[in-house]
């Protein structure tokens, strides 16, 4: 067989186990400790462990699909996948374009900063300052409307942000606080760096938790994930995978 031949047939049998999934998962792979893209290429996190637990509840053969956050919501609607698991915030905003899942998890956002900044979580306290978040994130949504005056600069992934953070090129920064914590300041690159302020959870922003987004016409697959969602809560595997990543509960309550 040429290279070219075995190049082929290596395409062919790719192909063909792809489309032998039963579902295809819109995952980010920038968001650690919920996805991240390990040294391997693999997309890796909370939300894969989780997506491949639902699959197995719901006996589906199922691919991740690595997808850009800010290209997320469109790859589901053009079809490119079936669901998104990313952590995505059910917001009445999104919901006019997708339909959600029951949440599969929920936790505040929080501020960060270097330890001793002073800074405090207002609008007033922030003005002026220098707040990075992902951009078309509920973080995002929430810095424009309660907190216009700060100086808000916007990332594609939160890696990103947390780079910025590090390197002094942010006053603060605004995330998921579970984000933060475990893929910042429990990090070597996070020493020096605390969070300060409360948690923010208003409902107008931050919605009711991370649910799984599908199109609005599958409603079969939207209640069959939050079927087994509720299935891998009571059987005990949710809090198995839980315990891989956190120290409490992150389902909330």
């Amino acid at each position: 067989m040429t290279r070219i031949t075995l190049a082929a047939a290596l395409a062919a049998l790719t192909a063909a186990s792809a489309a032998a999934a039963d579902l295809r998962i819109c995952v980010e792979g920038a968001y650690p400790p919920f996805s991240q893209t390990s040294d391997s290429g693999d997309v890796v996190g909370f939300d894969i462990d989780i997506a491949n637990a639902l699959c197995a509840e719901m006996g589906k053969t199922c691919e991740m699909v690595a997808t850009e956050w800010d290209a997320i919501i469109p790859a589901l609607e053009e079809g490119k996948c079936d669901a998104i698991v990313a952590s995505m915030s059910i917001t009445e905003e999104r919901k006019q374009r997708i339909d959600f899942t029951a949440k599969y998890y929920q936790t505040p956002a929080r501020f960060a900063a270097a330890e001793g900044a002073g800074l405090e979580d207002t609008p007033s306290g922030l003005a002026g300052k220098r707040v990075c978040v992902q951009r078309g994130t509920i973080h995002h949504d929430y810095m424009e409307g309660a907190f216009p005056k700060a100086d808000l600069v916007l990332y594609p992934t939160q890696d990103e942000v947390f780079l910025d953070l590090g390197s002094g090129r942010c006053d603060a920064i605004l995330a998921d606080s579970m984000a933060i914590q475990d893929g910042f300041l429990a990090t070597s690159a996070g020493a020096g760096f605390a969070f300060f302020g409360a948690d923010h959870t208003d409902p107008k922003y931050f919605g009711n938790g991370a649910g799984i987004g599908v199109r609005k016409a599958d409603t079969e697959l939207r209640d069959a994930l939050s079927a087994a969602i509720a299935a891998i809560r009571a059987n005990g595997v949710y809090k198995e995978i839980n315990d891989r990543y956190f120290a409490f509960d992150i389902y909330g309550g």
